[in-house]
């Protein structure tokens, strides 16, 4: 199955994320994986928590 997604928590729990930036390949990996090895995840995932919380 594949999903594309915008919210990490849609897609947090996958057995592979792929992150893209400008359509090309910035990290491979599971959550904890991209949390520790892809700047931008960990950017997005980031931006994407404050915003819940400041909910």
């Amino acid at each position: 199955m594949l999903i594309i997604a915008q919210h990490v928590s849609t897609i947090r729990n996958a057995d592979c994320i792929v992150v893209l930036d400008e359509g090309r390949p910035a990290g491979i990996g599971t959550h904890d994986e991209l949390m520790k090895t892809c700047p931008i995840y960990r950017e997005i995932t980031e931006s994407q928590t404050k915003e819940t919380e400041d909910e």
